[in-house]
């Protein structure tokens, strides 16, 4: 079942005509959620996100989008599933209303929130992991970057070109070739125990993970900071580790000839776990 404008359908009901604008221009923003432990992972930065987003695209935003009404309606789609699963990977996407070219007609928009089922009751990551540097197309340093929209495509194209070399993942660089994020998650490593990830101004997207992870590690009295990363940094740290909102800490085990630890990773993976199962939204 999915949840368009408020009402649940089947999943293979047809929903848009050709004039959607999300599939013409990719003018639609997204995000995807994890529901596990009776409740959505950390809602309320999603929900902020959101709405950042949304202005900055400039749709207007229903009076009824409110935290509670949106949260409301994600539930509704995964008590609807006939299946059963221990956690649920949910995308509540919002699109302009049909109309116009580059200029819309409307700033009114529209939603769907679907629900996939996943494995794993908490965060788990692969025990091999590898990567390399994505270098055919490079991400813009600008804010549209740090939003989470349609517009995906860098995305996409890298992520085939890793499946068909045989990596896990691949990391994006922009046009001053520094390190930027994976192509499904933001990107940290660990030097002499400080933990460092690129700086929004890089061009990386504002991910709800990072932001935990920025939060646990400082709770917690360790070193982090936001600053430049190149590619050859990352032959000369102990730990890199992706991370998203359905995967949590995934480790890197190599890249080129470069074998990498993952103790500070594991860590913050259980420390995310804990965090979860006994608070939600914490």
């Amino acid at each position: 079942m999915i949840n368009h404008n408020g009402e649940l359908t089947a999943a293979n009901t047809p929903l848009f005509s050709s004039q959607n604008r999300g599939f013409l221009f990719g003018d639609a923003v997204f995000e995807t959620i994890r529901y596990g432990q009776e409740h959505l992972h950390f809602w309320e930065d999603h929900y902020f996100r959101l709405m950042a987003a949304m202005r900055v695209f400039r749709m207007h935003i229903p009076m009824a989008f409110t935290p509670e009404f949106l949260e409301q309606e994600c539930l509704r789609v995964v008590q609807a599933q006939s299946a059963t699963a221990p956690s649920w990977r949910i995308r509540l996407t919002v699109f302009r209303a049909d109309g116009g070219t580059y200029l819309p007609t409307s700033k009114e928009v529209g939603y769907v929130i679907e629900a996939k089922p996943l494995e794993n009751t908490g965060y788990t990551a692969k025990e091999t992991y590898n990567v390399e540097v994505f270098k055919d197309y490079y991400v813009q340093k600008s804010m549209l970057s740090n939003l989470k929209s349609t517009n995906k495509a860098l995305n996409v194209i890298g992520s085939i070109f890793m499946q068909e070399q045989g990596f896990d993942n691949g990391i994006l660089v922009n046009d001053d070739k520094e390190v930027v994020e994976f192509l499904n998650g933001n990107l940290f490593i660990v030097a002499d125990g400080v933990l460092r990830t690129p700086p929004l101004s890089s061009g990386c997207l504002d991910g709800i993970m990072r932001k935990q992870i920025i939060r646990m590690a400082k709770k917690r009295g360790i070193s982090c900071m936001e600053e430049k990363i190149s590619p050859f940094d990352l032959q000369q740290v102990q730990e890199v580790f992706m991370v998203n909102s359905i995967v949590g800490v995934q480790p890197v085990s190599s890249y080129r000839r470069t074998n990498y630890e993952n103790s500070l990773g594991l860590q913050l993976q259980q420390a995310l776990n804990d965090s979860v199962s006994s608070t939600p939204d914490a």
